[in-house]
């Protein structure tokens, strides 16, 4: 999982990419093409975020995080959905992506072809029920298609979605 920045004048995706860079990001080549407007940069332990050009009508109207860019599959992007109850905004060529229905960052999965997973994920999601039943939450969430892998301490259990991908659940 990435993140993509928004900017909202060409100045501004300069001055976001002249501030990360002031602060230990280093460009990133990933493939992308001169005539792409966003800007690959990593930060000092290596995590690639995105600042997008100000022409993105994806992203238009979410705030200057505008999307936590994941890799995953279209059933996993139907899963999220329901697991946060946001409603699916976007969901072609097997591409998905959820918000909030009070609108802010975008939560995306790209679809295939898709990185192999080695090992555990270095960012996961960790979910805070606010309240209800934990025990009752976990099997919705199993329901829904999450495999629930374990206690991960302090009352929290470690399920993963769809793709495998590790998060905790915890009541608040």
């Amino acid at each position: 999982m990435h993140l993509h920045l928004t900017s909202t004048t060409p100045a501004g995706q300069q001055d976001t990419v002249t501030a990360a860079l002031e602060l230990g990001a280093g460009h990133l080549d990933v493939g992308q093409r001169p005539e792409e407007g966003h800007v690959v940069l990593a930060d000092p332990e290596g995590n690639e975020f995105c600042v997008i050009e100000p022409s993105s009508s994806f992203l238009a109207g979410c705030g200057f995080l505008g999307e936590l860019a994941c890799d995953g599959t279209r059933q996993v992007g139907l899963f999220w959905a329901e697991a946060l109850g946001w409603p699916l905004v976007w969901d072609e060529d097997e591409e998905t992506a959820v918000q909030s229905p009070h609108g802010g960052t975008k939560v995306a999965w790209g679809g295939p072809p898709q990185a192999p997973k080695h090992g555990r994920n270095r960012q996961r999601f960790d979910l805070t029920l606010a309240d209800g039943d934990l025990a009752a939450e976990i099997d919705r969430l199993v329901t829904l298609g999450a495999t629930r892998l374990g206690s991960a301490g302090d009352g929290a259990v470690e399920l993963a979605d769809p793709d495998g991908n590790e998060f905790c659940l915890t009541h608040g």
